[in-house]
């Protein structure tokens, strides 16, 4: 008997959904891997049954810095807001603190903060290019894991790691995409192969004996935990904490269909997904849209179509035409750098 149960199935997506590609043939030809979505019945834990670890290998050319949103940094504003207030100023390190960025938002606060990352290609000699291991020489008061955890495959083990790493203590601030949101909002534009691990605040209940935080943000679309490492333990499942998925989970991908041109407006994991599923739908989206310099004149890998900065992409998009926004946090701001000019769609509204 199988001590997993399936809860949704999609096939054939890019492994790296931030990953860009130089050309539309490098793109449609991107590495792909299935998804498998299963509640595990001992552990309560949801991943994807089907996940390979050995096919990713992050690089130079994966983008996903949305640091350059106004929205999203004030959503780093208020993550670093409950860090302080929960863990404190001093001696705090970030666990895969990739690009940077959020450590900068701490360091500027004030806030005492080394970063562990191998990937790290900045000069901030505050992050260590390696990984957070005994022997690094430092222990931390607090721990910052922010958008690692769903990329694990083992993430009791690797918690257990980073609790041996620390001198078997000290506090943890995790952030993850938060599962409960995707079900109730039937986004399945947030299903992608590179998260592994699909997390609800319950999860967290079972992992840890101590939670001295929790709570859900930006938009209830991420969810938080502070917690004592030291009261780590393996999960059990408890018949109340099934999750009830959502037999209509697709239910929007064949909703709101434009008539006449049509743009999305975001180049990054939704964007890829949702255009990837509406081209199988035989209703592609011939245009994307991103803020980020770094993604514009690159491909999206699956469709290979092409980022385009907003000013050159909406001179070319008549007035009333749809803009599909793939998250309505920056609904807004997206609204005035186009001059409400156009019908715009959140994908993520249910």
């Amino acid at each position: 008997m199988s001590n997993e149960r399936e809860l949704y199935r999609i096939e054939q997506l890019p492994i790296f959904q931030n990953r860009m590609y130089d050309t539309a043939t490098e793109a449609r030809a991107c590495p792909r891997g299935d998804v498998r979505l299963v509640q595990n019945l001992v552990s309560g834990l949801i991943y994807n049954a089907e996940f390979r670890p050995e096919l990713m290998a992050y690089d130079a050319n994966y983008q996903n810095e949305q640091a350059v949103s106004p929205h999203f940094r004030s959503h780093l504003d208020s993550a670093a807001q409950i860090v302080e207030r929960t863990m404190g100023r001093r001696g705090l390190v970030e666990v895969g603190c990739g690009k940077g960025f959020f450590l900068e938002v701490m360091a500027e606060r004030g806030v005492d903060i080394t970063g562990f990352d191998p990937t790290y290609e900045g000069s901030n000699p505050r992050v260590q290019r390696h990984y957070f291991a005994p022997g690094v020489g430092i222990t931390a008061h607090g721990i910052v894991l922010r958008h690692v955890l769903e990329h694990v495959q083992k993430p009791l083990q690797f918690l257990q790691q980073v609790r041996a790493a620390n001198g078997g203590g000290g506090l943890i601030y995790i952030e993850v995409p938060c599962f409960d949101w995707i079900c109730a909002h039937r986004a399945w534009f947030d299903v992608y192969y590179e998260h592994v691990n699909y997390f609800r605040l319950a999860d967290f209940a079972r992992l840890f004996g101590n939670i001295v935080d929790s709570g859900r943000l930006f938009g209830d679309q991420y969810l938080y935990v502070v917690a004592d490492l030291a009261s780590l333990k393996a999960p059990r499942a408890v018949e109340t904490d099934q999750v009830d998925f959502p037999v209509d989970f697709l239910r929007s991908l064949d909703t709101g269909t434009a008539h006449g041109p049509a743009a999305i407006w975001g180049g990054a994991s939704k964007g890829v997904i949702f255009a990837l599923l509406r081209e199988r739908l035989t209703r592609p989206i011939a245009r994307v849209i991103d803020i980020n310099p770094a993604k514009q004149g690159k491909y999206l890998p699956g469709t290979g179509l092409r980022v385009e900065d907003p000013a050159s992409a909406l001179a070319a998009l008549p007035p009333g035409a749809t803009l599909y926004v793939m998250n309505s946090n920056y609904l807004e701001e997206i609204r005035q750098m186009s001059n409400n000019a156009y019908r715009y769609v959140s994908v993520d509204h249910e």
